[in-house]
């Protein structure tokens, strides 16, 4: 990536994803191999005015050899500094930016149980923490950077620097990045568009959205009494606005806890700690999962239904086109933050506040009283087709047509 694309990227990142305000603290966490753009973004953000840029570097190598050679009592041990260190950056009232670049399947040789008793370790530990973006205290946003172990995965054919340079012309282009265009101006219309969506999916008030397609998808999912549908930028609770996906095309909402009925299956691989669970579905009553199988890592998929009780029922679903750019592409990216946005998706575990009205002031217990879900994990799977097909019913029985043949009807 040459520097003038390089900057423009980063000026996107961080002056309309994470939206620093003047004076305000910005923490990146970022892999080292990715210092050129961190540093690009750290300049950006000191243009924009803010007042301290901090840098949280991980190596998931490094990462990698920790789980072939620690015990699990020391994975599992987090320690305060750690928790200090977010409670202070917190009560500092900073913004987040996090830099994705982590090569897919990483861990599919490393003992599940270990991987999961250590990530859940830390969820548990950083539970307390979570709120301030989940709902939306602070800005956050989250952006992608091409990697050789990313690449190779995504275009195996490809000779490595070919592929790392594909995966970087996907990546620029998802985020409407181009050498000739705008991208700041450009994603505040894209966001009017999403917000259009909203606006129309909020008057008709569904209470709850059937979901079929020739997968086997025949999916009832009710939808909180309460519910706002959002997507694109975000507003914090002290009002500055942000986007917290880039890439992002989704109109999302949050699902009654024990408002769901029926089957789902996934239409693309879930990279979850490192491992690609492939080829899975799962049977809810209830609002429970009740039933699943996978044709591959259906031990990391037990895990990540096991982490907690939450972790079985649905915090997010969320609508988006077939007929967008990242599914037109044709490209499987292997990660979320991408391939989420070139389907309709659920998440398993913790809602969103801010899909409840008022939500993001409320307490636990009111949450929960309105048919909010909590869980240490929120795990984004895809389920959108180009055949899929969803109705949205209102409480008197009135069926209103949302999707057809993959897309938006209106």
């Amino acid at each position: 990536m040459d520097d003038t694309m390089m900057h423009k990227y980063a000026r996107l990142a961080v002056c309309a994803g994470t939206n620093v305000q003047k004076g305000q603290l910005l923490v990146i966490r970022a892999a080292a191999q990715d210092h050129e753009f961190v540093r690009a973004c750290v300049q950006e953000a000191y243009a924009a005015g803010a007042g301290e840029v901090q840098v949280n570097w991980n190596d998931e190598m490094v990462g990698l050899m920790g789980y072939e050679h620690m015990d699990v009592q020391r994975l599992c041990d987090v320690p305060a500094w750690r928790l200090e260190q977010v409670r202070w950056e917190q009560e500092h009232k900073a913004c987040y930016l996090h830099v994705e670049s982590s090569t897919p399947g990483l861990l599919k040789d490393v003992d599940p149980r270990k991987v999961a008793m250590a990530q859940q370790a830390m969820m548990t530990a950083m539970k307390p923490y979570r709120a301030y973006t989940m709902a939306s205290h602070g800005q956050w946003s989250i952006v992608a950077m091409p990697s050789a172990g990313w690449a190779a995965k995504v275009f195996p054919e490809q000779p490595l620097d070919k592929a790392v340079s594909m995966l970087q012309d996907a990546i620029l282009a998802a985020v409407h990045v181009s050498p000739d265009n705008d991208p700041v101006a450009e994603w505040k219309e894209h966001d009017a568009q999403i917000a259009r969506h909203c606006e129309t999916l909020n008057a008709h008030h569904f209470a709850k959205l059937h979901f079929t397609n020739d997968l086997g998808t025949d999916l009832y999912v009710g939808l909180v009494p309460h519910h706002v549908w959002a997507g694109g930028a975000e507003t914090s609770t002290s009002g500055v606005v942000f986007n917290p996906n880039m890439p992002t095309e989704e109109c999302f909402c949050m699902p009654m806890r024990g408002g769901v009925q029926g089957v789902v299956h996934a239409s693309k691989p879930l990279n979850y700690h490192g491992k690609l669970i492939d080829g899975f579905w799962l049977r809810f009553e209830g609002g429970r999962v009740v039933e699943y199988d996978a044709a591959k890592e259906k031990g990391t998929l037990t895990d990540l239904l096991d982490t907690d009780e939450g972790s079985r029922h649905l915090g997010e679903v969320a609508l988006i086109s077939y007929d967008t750019p990242i599914s037109t592409s044709g490209i499987l990216f292997y990660n979320t933050l991408f391939d989420e946005n070139a389907s309709c998706h659920l998440a398993l575990g913790q809602a969103y506040p801010m899909n409840i009205v008022g939500g993001t002031s409320m307490s636990p217990e009111q949450l929960a009283a309105e048919g909010y879900n909590d869980s240490m994990n929120h795990c984004d799977f895809m389920f959108g087709t180009r055949d899929m097909s969803v109705v949205g019913i209102k409480e008197d029985g009135t069926e209103v047509p949302v999707f057809r043949d993959g897309n938006f009807v209106f």
